[in-house]
């Protein structure tokens, strides 16, 4: 069987009633794998009257055309086509939109969530113990196949991130596999944001009423394509962490500018100690004295730092405006202009409130001059955002 013409699946009858399992899968260049997988799904429902909604971001592969190929011999299967608005979270919410079962289950296209278990998910279900059941990988009989040390250690911190922030009532927040009710569906759909790729936690996060179970799998190996676990998709899961945890009034883009500004610091602050430490040669001025090495650290400290927050900021916390090729020479030097310039407000705010003595008789001198120095931070860091998102990473038309 060729992913083109897919006229060997064999496909249970369906009846003119609402099915009672509607399974959506978003895609994005699985035309190979998608075949296999509406086969597995048959197989592992049986009799089960059900749908498949594929999903799919007008993929350039044509997964879309090789679905509409299987559809057009299989009547459970449904096709969205979508041109815009693209992105997993955005793609399953369309396909839960167009569905007609009583229970919507969302499984990968890439081969690697066991469809085996969607009959186990329906029947937990169906007896009423829970809103919520979730393919888990860290529950009993589940686990993570032959992932690599470093994608266990990408997929534990972003867990833990979940679990302290938001206290999902879930061992596996980051599956992509889960099966729902419709009636959860309906209650909370309306406050889903679809960002990023991570939509269980925007369900079992806006909806704390859900009652959520998990059932084990094992996490099978992608057999075609490539893995969609790019560095956008981690900034995405953060900025829906800081939403669902922040809400929408504060800008997840600026917490996570506030996390990159905390990162600076604690590389600046190592930086200077590890140059004092193993000292730094004195810099002769030509004006008949030298620079004292302090100052050598302090200057070597912020000019290595900047360059890091550069990076990260470029490809991290402004990645829709990130710059690419010979625009990040003259991007980098706006920056550190806009840099000295939060400097220079740092310095002045702080010297302000020094002069004019706020808090030394309340708190004491010391403890004043600590305080001082956080609002010239908290200040410099408002500054630096406006400048930054005005003047270089503003929104451009590339």
């Amino acid at each position: 069987m060729t992913a083109e013409t897919p006229t060997s699946l064999s496909a249970p009858a369906q009846p003119d009633a609402a099915p009672l399992l509607t399974v959506v899968t978003p895609t994005y260049n699985e035309a190979e794998n998608l075949p296999l997988l509406i086969e597995r799904i048959h197989d592992a429902l049986g009799s089960v009257p059900h749908e498949i909604v594929v999903a799919d971001d007008n993929s350039p592969d044509g997964t879309w055309r090789v679905a509409e190929g299987i559809a057009r011999v299989d009547p459970s299967v449904v096709v969205l086509r979508r041109f815009h608005d693209h992105g997993l979270s955005a793609a399953v919410l369309d396909g839960m939109s167009v569905a007609r079962g009583s229970h919507l289950a969302v499984i990968d296209a890439d081969l690697q969530h066991d469809p085996a278990i969607l009959p186990g998910m329906l029947s937990v279900l169906q007896c009423g113990d829970a809103d919520v059941v979730v393919g888990s990988r860290e529950s009993e009989g589940g686990g993570y196949g032959d992932w690599s040390v470093q994608r266990r250690f990408v997929s534990w911190v972003a867990t833990m991130i979940a679990r302290v922030f938001l206290r999902v009532p879930t061992d596996d927040p980051m599956s992509g596999y889960f099966m729902l009710t419709r009636r959860s569906y309906e209650a909370t759909a309306a406050d889903i944001n679809p960002l990023g790729f991570k939509i269980l936690l925007e369900f079992i996060g806006r909806n704390r009423d859900l009652r959520v179970t998990d059932l084990g799998y094992t996490f099978a190996n992608r057999i075609h394509g490539e893995t969609k676990l790019k560095p956008s998709v981690i900034r995405s899961y953060l900025l829906a962490v800081a939403e669902l945890r922040l809400g929408r009034q504060i800008d997840p883009v600026f917490f996570l500018y506030v996390l990159v500004g905390i990162l600076g610091v604690a590389v600046n602050s190592l930086l200077f100690t590890l140059f004092e430490a193993f000292g730094f040669p004195r810099v002769d001025t030509g004006l008949n004295e030298a620079l004292d090495p302090i100052y050598s650290s302090f200057v070597a400290s912020v000019a290595l730092t900047t360059l890091l927050l550069f990076a990260v900021n470029n490809e991290f916390t402004f990645w829709e405006q990130r710059y690419r090729g010979w625009r990040i020479a003259g991007a980098l030097v706006l920056y550190g202009v806009m840099t000295l310039v939060g400097t220079l407000v740092h310095v002045a705010v702080f010297s302000w409130l020094q002069e004019t003595g706020f808090l030394f008789d309340l708190i004491g001198d010391d403890a004043a001059r600590v305080v001082h120095n956080l609002i010239g931070a908290t200040v410099a860091l408002v500054v630096n955002w406006y400048l930054n998102t005005t003047f270089v990473w503003r929104r451009r038309l590339n």
